[in-house]
C-alpha cells in the first residue's frame, strides 16, 4: 500500500525531507506559502551582484552542509580579509586592525564560551547535561544567564563590553541581554571551543553560485512538483494519519505531515488537535530573534568592518563584495524596526557612524521579522530557552512532525546546517513510522 506525505515549507529542511521520503519510496507533495524555494536561505540579484537576503556562510566543518556541497558539485570562496576594523567604544570611534580588534574581543569572548567542554562534551546531544545530577542546576543556571552575565564580575573593560555587545547583538540577531548564554557555549563546542573557529564557521565563506545553487539542486531532483504560493491555513492529525488544509478551501489527506515552518509563523496555522501547552508557550513567546540583515552599497572601493555596541541600529557591519566602483558591504542589528532596509538614507546613517565621507548609493534586504512566512530571522533562544523550548517538538504523539532549523541538534537557525539535518533526520523517523 502506497503512502503519502504533505511536507509544508520548502527552504532546506523540507526540500532534503521531500528527497529522503522520495528515495524511500513514499509519494510526496510539498506545499510553499512563498512564491520561491529557499525559505529563508535567498539568492537575488541586486545592486549589480549576487546577494544573499537570508543564510550566507558555509564550513566543511557543517557536516550537513558539506555533504550537499559535495553532492551539488559547488565550491566554496572565502569573505573578503578586511584592511580596517573600526569599532565604537564609550561613544569614541577606534581603529586598527581585524586582527587587532580580534584581540580586543577574545578574553571576553573566552569568559563566555567557558563551561563549553562541561556542558557539551557532544554538543548536537545539547541536554546531556541534565542528566548529569552534578552539572543539572548549574547548566539551568547558565541557560537563564545572558553573554552580559558572564562578564558581571568587574574584570572587563568598558572596550571589552562594547565589543561583545557589537557582536552578540549580531549573534542573537536580537538584544544579547535578553539572550541564553548557552546558545554561545554551543556554538564554541560546535567549534572545538574556540573563537576563531566559530567566526570562520559563522562568517568565512560562502558559495560559488549562492544558496540557490543548493536549494535548486535539491528541487531538481524532486519528481514532484513544489507548489507554490500555497499557503497552509489548518492541520488536523490523529495517529493514524492528518489532513492539510490550504488557504484555498483545499484539503489533502495523507499519512503524515512535516511542518517545517519556523516559530515566527507557525501561529498562522490552526492545529486540530491544539498544540500541547508546552509547544503553544513557544510560539506565544518566539525567539529572542527581533533583528535583520541589510547590504549597503557605497562607492569606491574600501575593505573595512565595523562593530558598534546597542543602541546603535546596526552593530556589526563588514565589506563582502567589491564591483568595479563600489563596495557592498553587510551589516546587521539587533531590531528589525529601527531599519528601512531600502532606503539610502537609512544606509547613509548606518555608514555615519563609523565612516560619514564614505557615500551611500543604495541599500537592499528582506525584513524578516516582518515576514508573515517567517516571522523571526534565525532562531536564537530567549534566557531559560535553551533547556525548555525547542526539544517539545520533537514528538506530538501523531502524525504531525517538525522538522526546520528551529530544533535541530547542531547548527540551530544561524546556519542551514540545521535545517538539513532536521530535514533528514525528520524523514527517516517517518519512514520508519510509516513501514
Amino acid at each position: 500500500m502506497s503512502k503519502k506525505v504533505v511536507v509544508v515549507g520548502a527552504g532546506f529542511a523540507g526540500l532534503v525531507a521531500a528527497r529522503e521520503l522520495q528515495l524511500a519510496g513514499i509519494d510526496v507533495e510539498v506545499v510553499e506559502a512563498r512564491d520561491r524555494i529557499g525559505g529563508r536561505a535567498w539568492t537575488d540579484e541586486r545592486m549589480g551582484a549576487k546577494l544573499e537576503l537570508g543564510a550566507t556562510w558555509v564550513h566543511w566543518h557543517q557536516p550537513h552542509i558539506w555533504s550537499e556541497i559535495t553532492r551539488y558539485g559547488q565550491g566554496i570562496y572565502s569573505s573578503p580579509h578586511v584592511d580596517t576594523a573600526y569599532w565604537i567604544s564609550a561613544g569614541k570611534v577606534h581603529s586598527g586592525t581585524e586582527e587587532e580588534v580580534d584581540q580586543k574581543r577574545v578574553r571576553a569572548m573566552n569568559r563566555i564560551y567557558d563551561g563549553s567542554r562541561e556542558f557539551f562534551p557532544n554538543p548536537y546531544e545539547q541536554l546531556s547535561a541534565l542528566e548529569d545530577p552534578d552539572l543539572r542546576e548549574k547548566f539551568i543556571e547558565a541557560d537563564w544567564k545572558s553573554v552580559f552575565d558572564e562578564l558581571s564580575d568587574g574584570e572587563f573593560s568598558q572596550e571589552e563590553i562594547d565589543l561583545t555587545d557589537a557582536y552578540w547583538s549580531g549573534g542573537f540577531i536580537g538584544e544579547p541581554r535578553q539572550g541564553s548564554s548557552l546558545m554561545a557555549k554551543q556554538w564554541a563546542a560546535l567549534c572545538d571551543h574556540n573563537m576563531a573557529a566559530v567566526d570562520a564557521q559563522t562568517l568565512g565563506y560562502k558559495l560559488n553560485n549562492g544558496m540557490r545553487g543548493l536549494y535548486d539542486g535539491i528541487a531538481r531532483d524532486l519528481k514532484s512538483p513544489v507548489r507554490l504560493s500555497t499557503p497552509v491555513s489548518g492541520v488536523t492529525h490523529t495517529t493514524s494519519g492528518a489532513t492539510v488544509m490550504l488557504s484555498s478551501g483545499e484539503k489533502i489527506t495523507c499519512d503524515a505531515v512535516i511542518m517545517t515552518v519556523p516559530v515566527g509563523a507557525l501561529g498562522t496555522v490552526e492545529f486540530d488537535p491544539p498544540l500541547p501547552e508546552k509547544m503553544s508557550r513557544v510560539v506565544d513567546e518566539k525567539w529572542n530573534s527581533t533583528g535583520a540583515k541589510i547590504w549597503i552599497k557605497v562607492k569606491g572601493h574600501h575593505s573595512i568592518m565595523g562593530m558598534a555596541p546597542q543602541p546603535a541600529p546596526i552593530n556589526m557591519l563588514r565589506s563582502e563584495v567589491f564591483t568595479d566602483d563600489s563596495t557592498i558591504i553587510v551589516g546587521f542589528g539587533a531590531y528589525h524596526d529601527k531599519l528601512d532596509l531600502n532606503d539610502p538614507a537609512c544606509g547613509q546613517q548606518i555608514i555615519d557612524h563609523w565612516l560619514p565621507e564614505l557615500e551611500v548609493i543604495e541599500c537592499t534586504g528582506h525584513d524578516w521579522v516582518s515576514d508573515q512566512w517567517s516571522g523571526q530571522a534565525w532562531a536564537t533562544p530567549r534566557k531559560g530557552q535553551f533547556t525548555d523550548s525547542w526539544h517539545h517538538f520533537r514528538d506530538t504523539g501523531t502524525r504531525l512532525h517538525f522538522a526546520g532549523s528551529d530544533w535541530a541538534n547542531g547548527w540551530r537557525g544561524v546556519c542551514v546546517d540545521g535545517a538539513l539535518e532536521m530535514g533528514v533526520s525528520t524523514a527517516r523517523n517517518v519512514v520508519h513510522e510509516l513501514s
